[in-house]
């Protein structure tokens, strides 16, 4: 058979292509390749266009027992939203450190596959890499924005104690004005998740470039909905846990109609620091 990606360079040695030796080795079963490697890390189409995923915002840590412990900051009942001049008067002159364990759960994409894809192992290489690794970094997206099914992972929208703002004036202006609350609380607003519309909204307005300018990165995503803007001191407020490992699997039959399934899955966690350095502005 003809490689339809032809120019797909198998000497990369991507996960695809590890992977795609082993179905090719398995002779028909199931197979399970583990990956020294959180697999989002590794999509090839990152080194060429600066798109931020969530993960990009976040200071990352490698735990390898669980479960872990880490030190939480809640502000007090009455804690004031606007700074004083002294420290007396600030908030986090109010907040209280608590010791706090949490632990990693499981993040995964599946995709049914046909059995020619898993017999041409240049094709299966690229479909991995440039296909399942994008499936899930949006699934991870979701999950650290929204929280996982299990509650593991609280999700950076809707945690207790980030603040919320109903905005319904001119986008720009309304950034403007959060970042600046952001950094009432004793933050540095570095970071914005907003839904691409939303992103190519402020590109338009020339509010991107400047944004940039002062180092806060924004990440455009289809997880957080049109009407959201989320800002916050992404870097001090949470830390992103994961194992460092990861898995592509391949299971004979499981899928719809017997259909073959493709695996893509890591372990992660977060540690929420300081959840009042978030803000969720309401758009509508």
């Amino acid at each position: 058979m003809q490689h339809a990606l032809a120019d797909y360079d198998l000497t990369e040695h991507g996960p695809g292509e590890q992977f795609a030796r082993a179905v090719l080795a398995a002779e028909g079963g199931d197979v399970d390749v583990p990956i020294a490697a959180s697999l989002p890390t590794l999509f090839p189409l990152a080194k060429h266009r600066p798109r931020y995923t969530v993960r990009h915002l976040l200071k990352s840590a490698t735990v390898s027992e669980e479960p872990v412990s880490y030190v939480s900051e809640a502000p007090t009942p009455g804690t004031p939203e606007i700074a004083g001049t002294s420290y007396r008067a600030s908030p986090e002159a109010t907040f209280v450190p608590r010791l706090v364990e949490t632990k990693l759960t499981e993040v995964t994409a599946a995709v049914a596959v046909p059995p020619e894809l898993l017999r041409d192992p240049t094709l299966l290489a690229g479909f991995v890499d440039y296909r399942v690794l994008v499936r899930l970094g949006t699934i991870e997206n979701e999950v650290l924005l929204h929280g996982s099914a299990d509650g593991v992972i609280p999700g950076l929208i809707g945690l207790p104690g980030a603040r919320r703002r109903a905005a319904p004036g001119e986008l720009t202006a309304e950034v403007i004005t959060a970042a600046g609350e952001v950094e009432e609380m004793g933050g540095s607003c570095d970071a914005i998740v907003a839904h691409p519309n939303r992103y190519w909204d402020l590109l338009g307005s020339g509010m991107l470039a400047r944004l940039g300018e002062v180092g806060i990165r924004v990440s455009r995503t289809r997880m957080i909905a049109p009407d959201q803007v989320l800002l916050g001191d992404f870097r001090a407020a949470v830390t992103l846990l994961e194992s460092g490992t990861s898995q592509l699997t391949l299971r004979r039959g499981v899928g719809p109609d017997g259909a073959d399934v493709i695996s893509a899955g890591l372990r992660l966690g977060l540690a929420v620091h300081l959840p009042q350095h978030f803000l969720l502005l309401d758009l509508r």
